[in-house]
């Protein structure tokens, strides 16, 4: 972060998924995540720290202008060490998101300047134990399954919960 930006209060922008998808991701998240921390919507975070709102506002909005909707291959259950996430795979998506980073003139912290690694978390911050029998109970179980990618939805960090700025539809200006 560059000096005289809001540090504590950075811009967080996800991805806006279809309906069905995000109730399915949340039913997992309130069966799984740790209720004292658990206060987020599901979600799958393109960027966590971005500073500059309306520089942020006018990248996304372009490009979002120029990208259509899209679907997404929610493609397995996978393990990330004190917690559990389904694995989302989409070449559109990766597209997007390195468009993106590409777009943007502001610094962007170390962790948002690398490759997506895109997924929706279930659990974290759980002991190894129970991270583990989450993962089996829901790898045993899970079948792969296609949702749709219509925007996204930028936020700006509460302290804990988010706070909703916009969310931009693909293919609208």
């Amino acid at each position: 972060m560059v000096a005289g930006s809001d540090v504590a209060r950075p811009l967080i922008l996800s991805l806006w998924m279809d309906d069905i998808a995000k109730q399915y991701f949340n039913y997992l998240r309130q069966k799984y995540f740790p209720p004292e921390r658990n206060y987020l919507q599901a979600h799958l975070t393109l960027f966590h720290a971005l500073e500059n709102e309306q520089e942020t506002l006018s990248v996304i909005e372009l490009l979002t202008a120029r990208q259509i909707q899209f679907c997404l291959l929610a493609e397995r259950v996978v393990s990330i060490g004190n917690g559990t996430a389904i694995k989302v795979l989409s070449e559109e998506l990766n597209k997007f998101h390195y468009a993106l980073q590409k777009s943007f003139t502001t610094e962007l912290t170390a962790q948002d300047k690398q490759k997506l690694w895109p997924h929706v978390t279930i659990q974290n911050k759980v002991d190894a134990l129970t991270a583990q029998k989450v993962f089996a109970g829901l790898n045993s179980n899970f079948t792969p399954f296609q949702f749709d990618a219509f925007g996204v939805e930028l936020y700006r960090y509460c302290g804990g919960p988010w706070e909703l700025i916009k969310r931009i539809k693909f293919g609208e200006q």
